[in-house]
């Protein structure tokens, strides 16, 4: 009975504490009561993101490419929570506390460091900076994170970080990525994005597909696609090494090769072997001379006499015997490397190790090459056609001269950097390129087509029919020119800036392209091709050039000034030479010898088209703009030397056709 009731006494005490108190008996000053020890709140169960965050801390804080990747993947499958601290870690806003490791999102915040939860983001509170150390990852460990955040970001609502995803997919994908980038396709909304993704599948699936059958279904899907993406998916494919095998060559051969044959040497296959460990190094001459003469023993030599030693073979067998008895390093001599070469079988072998797969991307790059090679014809052409527009629109100034008055002008060019600086100037008081641009061009045509009248008037109208004098003073006028403009404008650069639209270019493929600057010289060549005719067909002044250039005597009975009409004929040719340094300006360093650079072009240009007809100098300027593109597609090291090329060739062709592609009856057929 006393040890129920001392039972239900402590009963009541613990569910009525407060009643407790009251009713206990004080206790005695010389009595001892044992109170339990308190304990401690058991430590929370991590699961998740903080689980691994937890396991991992001190990896995280001291990354390195080489170990991290696992630490990376597990944070990857962790979940909720990965993306962002993926983010943070690869921006560096992580930090580690010293005094118990534990990772934080960390935000300066004056002399201390605000902290949150690496899962959560929830506040943490602050802590000074010598408490916390910052995790710096290298541009490496940064790689590998942007990797794994990549499948987070292709499903991103922002449009912006699926393409940045894609990108770093584009430049380090691997098979880790291939399943995140197809299931993310299904739900893409944008149709562009979504073709993309659908590419970098196919490319990704080419070099990491889980089966030698959806790799080959790959590189089939994109058929003779020229992009260079798809050439690159297939290269790596087709890579080889060069090995040598006791035996038959085993792996995927690529191609068998025979010392001797298609520029496999035997010393290429004797190196071969050394570097695979296949056989000693070669022994040289000098060593071989040095071990012989350090081993002569009585009149010998590994037991040969020294006076035989002047053959090859018994000097090669005096060293195998030194070889044998362990007296000399083991080396080849030429007998035991033609022995080693032929005892050995070598092969290109694929990196590639399965066959059908090798098979398919060489058949898809060999179709792919075809269609290459027309594309880079068709690009060469669209230069050289480009080339040859900007010529003619150089020397169709130089035919009306040339033809009409049969003055060589060797300061043509002049007009020409005239022209580009009038379209400079401009530029400095017009801000707006289209404005400025569309300003410049009848701008230049005034002030080139008046120096070129100046020009008439006080030189050459005294100098006609004396050829090699009026060849020396423009000459020499070209050279006061050139050096005015470094007097006005300096000797640097001058920007002549083309409008916005004129910026960038017209691209059929990654190997088919042409500039919008180039597009517009097409345009504007055949717009004063066009020009030309209509003023030559149509107009008065047209009709007076024509009877001039055809019979001077006869026009000047008929009332025409051939005076006049070669006045205005040299201003005309000088203006439209103005107009053409605007026009190759917009592409061209303007410098003061901008027009020298096509003063030789322009002048072969009218030569070989035909003096003193528009169609022959279009003829010519084909001819040599296209001469000139080949001969630099055939030799694109040394440009100098193709110009060197094409003048010989011009100089030829002149030998068998001195008048030209199409010759000019009248008075410039007649001189």
């Amino acid at each position: 009975m006393r040890k129920f009731l001392l039972a239900l006494s402590a009963s009541l005490c613990i569910a009525l504490p407060g009643l407790a108190q009251e009713s206990a008996p004080p206790t005695p000053p010389d009595s001892t009561v044992t109170t339990p020890e308190a304990v401690p709140p058991a430590a929370p169960v991590l699961t998740g993101l903080a689980k691994v965050i937890a396991e991992n801390a001190a990896a995280i804080a001291k990354p390195s490419r080489q170990t991290i990747g696992p630490v990376i993947a597990a944070i990857d499958a962790a979940g909720e929570g990965a993306p962002a601290f993926l983010a943070a870690w690869a921006d560096k806003k992580l930090g580690a506390r010293k005094s118990d490791g534990a990772i934080f999102f960390v935000e300066k915040q004056g002399a201390d460091y605000a902290l949150s939860d690496p899962v959560t983001g929830g506040a943490a509170g602050t802590a000074p900076k010598s408490e916390i150390t910052e995790i710096k990852p290298n541009s490496g460990v940064r790689g590998l994170i942007a990797s794994a955040l990549v499948q987070f970001q292709l499903s991103d609502p922002d449009p912006v970080q699926r393409r940045a995803a894609l990108d770093s997919l584009s430049r380090e994908g691997g098979p880790e990525h291939l399943e995140p980038l197809a299931a993310s396709i299904a739900g893409e909304s944008d149709a562009a994005i979504k073709a993309q993704k659908e590419r970098l599948l196919g490319l990704l699936t080419i070099r990491f597909g889980a089966t030698p059958e959806a790799r080959i279904a790959a590189i089939e899907g994109f058929g003779a696609d020229l992009a260079l993406d798809f050439r690159a998916a297939l290269n790596p494919i087709l890579a080889t090494t060069r090995k040598a095998f006791a035996a038959a060559p085993e792996g995927n051969v690529a191609k068998t090769l025979r010392p001797g044959h298609g520029g496999f040497s035997a010393e290429e296959a004797y190196a071969l072997l050394v570097s695979e460990g296949l056989a000693p190094k070669r022994l040289t001459r000098a060593d071989l001379r040095a071990a012989l003469e350090a081993h002569v023993e009585n009149g010998a030599v590994g037991g040969i006499p020294v006076a035989e030693l002047d053959q090859p073979a018994k000097r090669d067998a005096a060293y195998t015997a030194l070889e044998t008895a362990g007296l000399v390093p083991a080396a080849a001599t030429d007998d035991e490397v033609a022995s080693a070469v032929a005892a050995h079988q070598y092969a290109d072998i694929y990196t590639e190790p399965d066959s059908a797969v090798t098979t398919a991307a060489a058949a898809a790059l060999q179709s792919v090459s075809f269609k290459v090679d027309a594309m880079q014809g068709m690009d060469l052409g669209l230069d050289a056609l480009s080339l040859a527009s900007i010529y003619f629109l150089a020397a169709i100034g130089l035919a009306i001269t040339f033809g009409v008055m049969g003055v060589i002008n060797m300061a043509h060019g002049e007009f020409i950097t005239m022209g580009a600086y009038t379209g400079y100037v401009v530029q400095l008081w017009i801000h707006d390129y289209t404005v400025s641009i569309l300003v410049a061009l009848p701008l230049a045509f005034l002030v080139t087509f008046t120096a070129g009248v100046a020009m008439e008037r006080l030189v050459i109208r005294h100098l006609y029919k004396r050829p090699l004098e009026t060849l020396l003073a423009t000459f020499g006028i070209s050279i006061a020119l050139q050096q005015l403009f470094k007097n006005i404008f300096g000797t640097q650069a001058r920007p002549l800036t083309a409008p916005d639209w004129l910026d960038g270019a017209w691209v059929m493929n990654d190997i088919v392209g042409i500039s919008y600057i180039r597009i517009a010289i097409f345009v504007m060549a055949l717009v004063f091709l066009a020009l030309y005719l209509w003023v030559m067909k149509r107009t008065r002044l047209g009709l007076e050039v024509r009877a001039v250039t055809q019979n001077p005597s006869m026009a000047a009975s008929m009332g025409i000034n051939p005076d006049r009409i070669n006045m205005l004929a040299f201003g005309l040719g000088s203006g439209i030479a103005g107009i053409a340094g605007v026009a190759i300006g917009l592409f061209a360093k303007v410098t003061s010898e901008l027009g020298s650079d096509y003063i030789v072009q322009s002048f072969m240009t009218v030569v070989v088209g035909g003096v003193g007809n528009i169609w022959g100098t279009l003829a010519g300027a084909t001819l040599v703009g296209f001469l000139q593109k080949g001969i630099e597609a055939l030799n694109p090291s040394n440009t100098l030397a193709a110009q060197t090329y094409m003048i010989l060739f011009i100089i030829i062709f002149i030998q068998f056709r001195p008048r030209g592609i199409i010759a000019l009856k009248g008075r410039a057929a007649g001189d």
